[in-house]
């Protein structure tokens, strides 16, 4: 299981709860009908505390498998529940009674999403919406370029070729919330971010796309993995006139409200 590290992560904060923010802005609006709400995959709570200023009064539980993450969690955010749970395996443990199930960057690392949608929906009280946002950028040069040095001669026979991200497509996504749900809306955005430089990438995928291989390999390994990678970013990223980097990150949202037979 890859071991999450907060505050790596929480180093591009502002880039990464951006998402969280425009899509809770999605949301029902605070009139009192919105009571308990559910964050899966919280990490440090920096979405979850988006979800406290959106619903200032409802009951809101934040879950994770990282303990570290979970940690961090209840040290930054006193006034929210958080628990530890392992959604591939003990979804059905949570309760069934949300009016919204909210879910920013996590389910990229759970499998079969077939099944994970509808039992993320099986979570809400009928009529209760399921929010999702979910990295698809597997087209821009960072993830090309780990995906490159992962399969070279180097590190082929020491990193695992099995896959590392479970995202299904749009269309994919578009068949399973059409038979699953009563209403959807699907969308897509790219985030053009600003970075200090060319390390500032390497600081960002060091906190998520390149973790599960950096923590496969030995010390001597690792830095040829990470200077292999740095090499590549350093051609794919042009600089601007002083000296940043445009980053853009593209990124699949969806909003889907449940029937009464998601509790089936």
């Amino acid at each position: 299981m890859v071991q999450w590290d907060s505050v790596q992560y929480l180093r591009f904060k502002r880039e990464r709860t951006q998402p969280a923010r425009d899509l809770a802005m999605q949301l029902a609006a605070d009139d009192g009908t919105v009571t308990r709400v559910l964050d899966i995959g919280c990490g440090p709570g920096n979405s979850t505390a988006v979800l406290r200023e959106r619903y200032p009064h409802a009951t809101i539980l934040g879950v994770d498998n990282s303990p570290e993450m979970i940690t961090a969690a209840r040290d930054a955010h006193a006034d929210i529940d958080f628990a530890l749970c392992d959604v591939s395996r003990e979804l059905d443990t949570l309760p069934n009674d949300f009016d919204i199930v909210f879910s920013n960057a996590c389910i990229q690392w759970v499998p079969d999403h077939a099944k994970l949608i509808p039992a993320l929906l099986g979570r809400l009280k009928p009529g209760g919406t399921l929010a999702v946002q979910t990295p698809m950028n597997y087209e821009e040069p960072i993830h090309r370029i780990i995906a490159q040095v992962v399969r070279s001669p180097r590190f082929a026979d020491r990193l695992s070729q099995r896959r590392e991200f479970f995202n299904l497509t749009p269309p994919e996504y578009w068949e399973l919330l059409h038979e699953h749900t009563q209403q959807f809306r699907m969308w897509k955005t790219t985030y053009m971010h600003t970075l200090p430089s060319h390390e500032a990438i390497m600081d960002w995928y060091r906190g998520t796309g390149m973790r599960p291989y950096l923590q496969a390999l030995d010390d001597a390994d690792r830095a040829a993995f990470e200077a292999e990678v740095f090499a590549r970013v350093c051609e794919a990223y042009p600089t601007q006139s002083d000296g940043s980097i445009i980053f853009p990150f593209p990124r699949f949202f969806f909003t889907a409200v449940a029937g009464s037979h998601s509790q089936e």
